[in-house]
Formats: C-alpha cells, sequence, structure tokens
C-alpha cells in the first residue's frame, strides 16, 4: 500500500531540501567536481603512457626476437663460408671449391626467401617508376618503348613493402 504523506510531514522535507540548498556552496561543488575529473584525467593519461610504453617494449621485444632467428639463420651460412675458406680446405680443387661456393650461396638465397625477401627483376617489363629506377634510354630493336631493356641491379620487396629500388635501362623504342 502506497504511504500517504501529511502536511507536517511534507513541509518537514521541504525544510530539509531548502535547509541543503542553503547550506551547499556552488562554487565548492563545483571545485570538487573539477577535481574529482582532472583525478579521472590524470589516472587515464598515466594509464595511457604505461600502456603506450609496454607496447613499444613489446614490439622491440618482436623485433629482437625476429632478428635473432634470421641472425641464427645467417651464422649459419656465415659458417659455411669459415669451412669453405679453412686452411684445411685449400686443396686446389677449383671444382670442388666453386661447388661449395654455389652451395652456400643457394643456402643464403633460401634463407632470404624463406624471411619474406622477394626479388624485382623486371627485365622485358613496362617500367614502373614505383619499383623502378631509369638509369638511362636505349634504344631497341626487340623490345617496346617504355620496357625495361637490361637490369643494372635488381630490386628487393619484404611482402609489399619496397626495400631496394631496381636499377634499370629503359628501351626508348627502334632506332
Amino acid at each position: 500500500m502506497e504511504e500517504i504523506l501529511d502536511k507536517n510531514e511534507i513541509s518537514e522535507e521541504v525544510e530539509k531540501l531548502v535547509e541543503e540548498a542553503e547550506n551547499s556552496d556552488p562554487i565548492a561543488d563545483a571545485l570538487e567536481r573539477e577535481k574529482a575529473a582532472q583525478d579521472k584525467y590524470l589516472r587515464l593519461f598515466a594509464e595511457f603512457e604505461n600502456y603506450r610504453v609496454r607496447t613499444a617494449k613489446e614490439q622491440l621485444e618482436m623485433i629482437d626476437t625476429a632478428n635473432g632467428k634470421l641472425l641464427t639463420k645467417l651464422a649459419e651460412v656465415k659458417e659455411n663460408f669459415d669451412r669453405a675458406f679453412a686452411e684445411e680446405n685449400k686443396t686446389g680443387d677449383l671444382e670442388a671449391f666453386e661447388k661449395g661456393i654455389k652451395l652456400i650461396q643457394e643456402q643464403f638465397y633460401k634463407v632470404l626467401t624463406e624471411f619474406g625477401l622477394e626479388t624485382i627483376d623486371p627485365a622485358g617489363e613496362v617500367f614502373d617508376p614505383n619499383q623502378h629506377e631509369a638509369l638511362m634510354n636505349q634504344p631497341s630493336e626487340t623490345v617496346p618503348e617504355g620496357n625495361v631493356v637490361q637490369v643494372f641491379q635488381k630490386g628487393y620487396k619484404i611482402k609489399n613493402k619496397l626495400l631496394k629500388i631496381a636499377k634499370v635501362i629503359v628501351s626508348s623504342g627502334k632506332q
């Protein structure tokens, strides 16, 4: 059942509310709310700063881990070069030496490919200034104008990020 308030009770409630309003200081209340908001802001800022530092540190650790894996593989290639040029392996058999160096080269290329390195070898392709640097133009009877006649230096990319631009000679068409 609903409670019915009599006139005296209503008057008492109104007086309490009026007294609270008279006793409260709007400036002090506003200052208190501003102080609470500033405290909340500082805590959020500190929390975000900690997050930023933590993620930067984690990113550096991931890079170090990836670099460690790559360097471990490259150290194996280096050790094979060291063995190939070791004093006890200098027999004078150039064919065997050449075969060994070719095996090391293949191992090196495999490591680079394994870690995502892609070669840009644009011979015969249309010249693309985003991936190729034209060193010069050269007339060609067989390669159409605007296409790459010769690759002076290959380019490289990892995934879709260009690491090194290919240096090329571009066909100026038939003479």
